[in-house]
C-alpha cells in the first residue's frame, strides 16, 4: 500500500480506534491535517485554541475512557506550548500521543523558521524529553509503521504516559510502500502477575492483620481493579483510603471508606493509618501530599507493616520500607491475593460487628463534622463548601467532575463523594492551573451521555478560558461552576497560615486603589455564546446549576464566594513542608521542630 507519511499516521490512528486528532493546523503539520480530509467519518479533526489545552483535553479523555487521543501541533511555538499539558499527563500517568511538526529532514540545522538548532539541529524533542516515556524523530517515511506501533505499545503498557513523535514536514508529505501493523499483535494484552511466593507472604500478613488499611491510587483505576478492591476490603473488613488519582475506585459512600490521607486529606484516613498494623498500598507513589511530608502525622512504617503493589519497580520501597513488595498489575495482583486467601480457607470477616468497623464509622463522622460550619453556612458571599453541597444536590449521581489546581480542587477532593472510578478528573500530581476548562471538554467527548461539571476557581478559569469558545462551537453541554473569590485563595491561605496574616502578597486580585477586581464571568460567558448565571446567594446556586443542566447547552454558573479565612479555606489534618524563611524567627522555630520529624 503506497501512502504518504501523514496518511500512514492517520490510518494507524484509525486502526487503534482513535476518534479524534486534536490540535491546531500550522505550516508544520498541514500535510497531516490534509490526510484527514478523505477519512472524515473514521476520525475527526477536533479544534482547540491553545496547544497546552489540546493535551489537557486528550489527558482527560484518556482518564475517562482509557482510550488515548492524538494531539497535533505545528513546529516551534505550537510544539513548545504542549509542554505544560505533557508534564501534567506524565506525572499523572495518562496516555497521550503528541505529534509535533518538525524541520524538513534536508533542511535540518539551517535555522529554518521556528527551528531550535543552537546545540543540535531540530532539537525540539529535548524540550519534552524529561516528560515523555520516549520520543522518536523519524527520517524516512517507511519508518513510521514501526514508530507508531512502538509509541502505542509504550503509552498503553506499564505505567501509562505520553509519548512524542516529532514528524518532519517532508516525511508527512512523501510516500512509501508500507504495511500498516495490526495493533493487537504488537503489544501484551494483560499486565504482569505477582510472584507466587510474594503473593503467599502478603496473604499471610493480610490474614493476620487486625487493623488493615487499603491505600489505593491511580494504578488501580488504570488497571480496572474496582471489583477486586471492593472484594478484598469486604473480605478483610479493611478501611479503604484513596489518593487524588484513586478517587472512585471504591464507593465513597461505603461504610468502610475512610476518605483520603494527607495534609489536605481527612482526619479519619490519617488516624486510621497512624494506628494501622498493616497498610496494603496499590498503585500509588507515597507523594508528600498524601504522607504529610513523611512525618508521623499519617504513616508509622515501621512498626506498621507495608505491602506495596505497583507496576513500576522503582516505586516499591522508594519512600517507605516494605514487608512485601510486589511488582505487578494491580488488578492481577489483587485477584491473586483474593485467591490466596481462599486457598488458606480464610473466611470473610464479620466486620460489621467489630470494634474496628465502629471506629471507622466514628472517625468518618468526626471528619464530616469538622467542616459542618462551612458546609451549612448561610453567609453571603457563599462558602465554597456550601456551594458544593448545592451543586451536588442537583447533579446526576453519575456526573463527571473536573477540577484544576486551586481551592476548589482541594475542596471537591475533600468533600464530594464519588461512587465510580473515572468520575473525578483532576490535575492531581502536577497540579496544573488551567486544567478545568479543556479537561471538561475531553471528559464530555469521552462520555457524551453523562453530565460533566467543571468546578474551577477564578484563577484556574482565567488561565484557559479561551477554550469556552470550543465548548460553544461544538455545542457541548458542559456546566462550568466558577468559585470566584477574587484571587489565588489557596496560596493566600498558605501565606497567611504559614507566615502570618500580615504577610499575604500578590495573591489577591485588586486594582490600583486596593479594591477587589474580577471580570464578570457570566457576561464573558454570554459573549462567548454560552448560557450564564451569577450569584453570591447560597440558595441560588442549586437552582442555577439545575437550570444550566436542563438547558443542555454550554453553561457557566459564577458563584461569588467568601474571601474570609475562616469561610474561604479548607480543613488541614497534617503537615505540608513549606519552608519558612529564617528571619521569621518564631514561625521558623516551629517549622524546624516539625521538619525534624520527617523520615526521608
Amino acid at each position: 500500500m503506497r501512502l504518504t507519511g501523514a496518511e500512514i499516521v492517520v490510518e494507524y490512528l484509525i486502526r487503534e480506534g482513535v476518534p479524534y486528532l486534536v490540535g491546531i493546523p500550522g505550516h508544520g503539520n498541514v500535510p497531516l491535517f490534509d490526510a484527514l480530509v478523505e477519512r472524515q467519518g473514521k476520525i475527526e479533526a477536533f479544534p482547540m485554541m491553545h496547544e497546552q489545552c489540546a493535551v489537557h483535553l486528550a489527558d482527560a479523555y484518556h482518564r475517562v475512557s482509557g482510550q488515548p487521543l492524538a494531539v497535533s501541533t505545528s513546529i516551534g511555538p505550537g510544539a513548545v506550548n504542549t509542554a505544560c499539558g505533557v508534564a501534567q499527563a506524565y506525572v499523572d500517568s495518562s496516555a497521550v500521543l503528541v505529534l509535533t511538526g518538525s524541520v524538513h529532514t534536508y533542511m535540518r540545522g539551517h535555522s529554518v523558521l521556528q527551528e531550535i538548532d543552537r546545540t543540535h539541529w531540530a532539537n525540539f524533542p529535548r524540550v519534552l524529553e524529561p516528560i515523555v516515556k520516549q520520543w522518536w524523530q523519524p527520517s524516512r517515511v517507511d519508518q513510521l509503521p514501526f514508530v507508531l506501533h512502538r509509541a502505542f505499545n509504550l503509552m498503553l503498557t506499564g505505567r501509562r504516559g505520553p509519548v512524542l513523535i516529532d514528524l518532519p514536514m517532508d516525511i508527512q508529505a512523501e510516500s512509501a510502500d508500507v504495511e500498516i501493523p495490526d495493533p493487537a499483535r504488537r503489544r501484551s494484552l494483560r499486565g504482569p502477575a505477582g510472584h507466587p511466593q510474594d503473593i503467599e507472604r502478603a496473604a499471610e500478613l493480610l490474614a493476620g492483620a487486625q487493623r488493615p488499611v487499603l491505600l489505593v491510587g491511580g494504578g488501580a483505576v488504570t488497571s480496572g481493579a474496582a471489583e477486586e478492591v471492593r472484594k478484598l476490603a469486604e473480605h478483610l473488613g479493611a478501611a479503604v483510603i484513596t489518593t487524588w488519582s484513586g478517587q472512585g475506585i471504591f464507593p465513597e459512600d461505603h461504610p468502610l471508606y475512610a476518605w483520603h490521607p494527607g495534609s489536605i486529606g481527612s482526619l479519619c484516613a490519617n488516624r486510621l493509618c497512624q494506628s494501622a498494623d498493616l497498610v496494603l498500598a496499590v498503585g500509588t507513589r507515597f507523594v508528600d501530599w498524601t504522607t504529610a511530608s513523611y512525618t508521623a502525622d499519617i504513616y508509622r512504617i515501621p512498626p506498621t507493616k507495608l505491602i506495596h503493589i505497583d507496576i513500576e519497580e522503582r516505586e516499591i520501597g522508594k519512600n517507605y520500607p516494605v514487608e512485601v513488595g510486589i511488582r505487578a498489575d494491580a488488578k492481577v495482583a489483587l485477584g491473586q491475593l483474593l485467591a490466596a486467601l481462599e486457598d488458606r480457607n480464610e473466611k470473610p470477616r464479620d466486620y460489621r460487628n467489630s470494634p474496628y468497623f465502629a471506629e471507622i464509622g466514628r472517625l468518618r463522622q468526626e471528619f464530616f463534622d469538622s467542616f459542618r460550619e462551612r458546609r451549612e453556612s448561610d453567609a453571603v458571599p457563599v462558602s465554597i463548601s456550601r456551594a458544593l453541597v448545592e451543586v451536588r444536590k442537583v447533579a446526576p449521581p453519575d456526573s463527571i467532575w473536573v477540577t484544576g489546581a486551586g481551592l476548589s480542587q482541594s475542596q471537591v477532593y475533600q468533600e464530594i463523594p464519588f461512587r465510580e472510578p473515572r468520575t473525578h478528573i483532576t490535575s492531581g500530581g502536577f497540579s496544573t492551573m488551567g486544567f478545568t476548562v479543556p479537561g471538561a471538554i475531553g471528559a464530555q467527548l469521552a462520555a457524551p451521555k453523562r453530565r460533566v461539571l467543571g468546578i474551577a476557581g477564578d484563577g484556574d478559569f482565567l488561565a484557559n478560558m479561551q477554550e469556552l469558545a470550543v465548548a460553544v462551537r461544538k455545542n457541548l453541554p458542559i456546566v462550568y461552576v466558577i468559585m470566584n473569590n477574587c484571587g489565588w485563595q489557596s496560596i493566600r491561605n498558605l501565606q497567611a497560615g504559614e507566615y502570618g496574616q500580615k504577610r499575604v502578597i500578590n495573591t489577591k486580585f485588586e486594582n490600583t486603589q486596593g479594591e477587589h477586581y474580577t471580570p464578570n464571568f457570566a457576561e464573558v460567558a454570554r459573549a462567548f455564546g454560552a448560557k450564564a448565571w451569577r450569584t453570591d446567594q447560597p440558595n441560588e446556586v442549586g437552582p442555577f446549576v439545575r437550570e444550566a443542566l436542563e438547558s443542555g447547552l454550554p453553561s457557566v454558573v459564577e458563584v461569588l464566594t467568601s474571601r474570609e479565612y475562616s469561610m474561604g479555606g479548607l480543613s488541614k489534618y497534617g503537615w505540608w513542608d513549606i519552608p519558612v524563611p529564617e528571619y521569621l524567627k518564631e514561625a521558623r522555630k516551629e517549622y524546624e521542630k516539625v521538619r525534624a520529624t520527617e523520615k526521608l
